[in-house]
């Protein structure tokens, strides 16, 4: 359901975004800071330069996304073999977490120069905050696509065989030149097994979901997907654990799912005066204590029927 693609997906975003991050900070020894940027041209605009500054360069620490994008993928998606139609979907929402995290990285910079000027300038590339990919992985939540398996296999993928298979063969090559005495049927045997696993792991994310609407565009790579509908959540479903809306406080004025027209489900809802108790006028008093008052109001209340 949509429910369980977004958590796959905000578990997914969440360790490679935690992990990149640790990265930086020095707080996990196998990885260091991504310096792979400084091999990369700086940006520049149409003028061929960054505007208001003379001149910047590639520096700094930047948060390893790649360390944090193939643990990620080594960690969460270790239960996930990709043979069944549910673990291609828990793939493609784990991948898709992941995609957010990477895409949503920034360029932040630091000026220098004399007396405050920005003369040069140094970067690097940082993750967004988790709040921001959680609040887009929302919006992918509300329009995710309930989909069905096809038999093809994703065009982008091509190559990533063709690879693969020149890799087999440079192995092959290299084993039956390196290894003295050893039969050519044993050497390519060991070779065909380890080329096979390599391209197990590949073609764990090689796979097309097709929408279950034909008239639907096919999920793309940072859309959520779902194979069964969502149980209803107006009705009370102690199997499920679902306490249903009956009897809920609901916002007459909202259209979101806190408004009354959708928490109720259309069932309608009562509207009543009630007389609250609280705390007011609360005054701090040294040292240290506050005290307040009683004071009572009327407010009105809606409540699903």
């Amino acid at each position: 359901c949509r429910e369980t693609a977004f958590i796959y997906a905000i578990t997914s975003a969440a360790v490679t975004h935690s992990v990149a991050r640790a990265c930086s900070e020095g707080s996990i020894e196998s990885c260091t800071c991504d310096y792979s940027h400084l091999k990369r041209e700086p940006q520049t605009n149409n003028m061929g330069s960054v505007a208001g500054v003379g001149s910047w360069e590639w520096g700094g620490c930047s948060d390893n996304i790649g360390f944090g994008f193939k643990f990620s993928r080594d960690f969460v998606d270790t239960g996930e073999r990709g043979r069944t139609l549910r673990e291609k979907m828990n793939l493609h929402n784990n991948e898709a977490g992941r995609a957010h995290v990477q895409a949503e990285m920034r360029q932040e910079c630091k000026c220098h120069g004399m007396s405050g000027s920005c003369t040069m300038k140094t970067c690097w590339m940082r993750l967004n905050s988790f709040r921001t990919i959680g609040d887009i992985l929302k919006d992918r939540f509300d329009g995710a696509s309930r989909v069905m398996v096809s038999n093809s296999l994703r065009s982008t993928n091509v190559n990533e065989n063709t690879l693969t298979n020149r890799a087999g063969s440079n192995n092959l090559k290299t084993n039956a030149n390196s290894v003295g005495g050893a039969s050519p049927n044993s050497v390519l045997s060991n070779s065909f097994h380890a080329r096979g696993h390599q391209q197990r792991r590949v073609n764990r994310y090689n796979f097309q979901l097709k929408p279950y609407n034909p008239e639907h565009k096919p999920p793309g790579t940072k859309d959520l997907v779902y194979l069964e509908p969502s149980p209803g959540f107006c009705e009370r479903n102690p199997r499920l654990g679902i306490q249903g809306t009956h009897g809920r406080q609901c916002n007459d004025t909202s259209i979101g799912v806190d408004g009354c027209d959708l928490m109720c489900c259309g069932r309608g809802y009562r509207t009543q005066e009630v007389t609250v108790v609280e705390r007011c006028a609360c005054t701090f008093h040294w040292c240290c204590e506050v005290k307040c008052k009683l004071c009572r109001t009327k407010k009105i209340i809606h409540t699903c029927l």
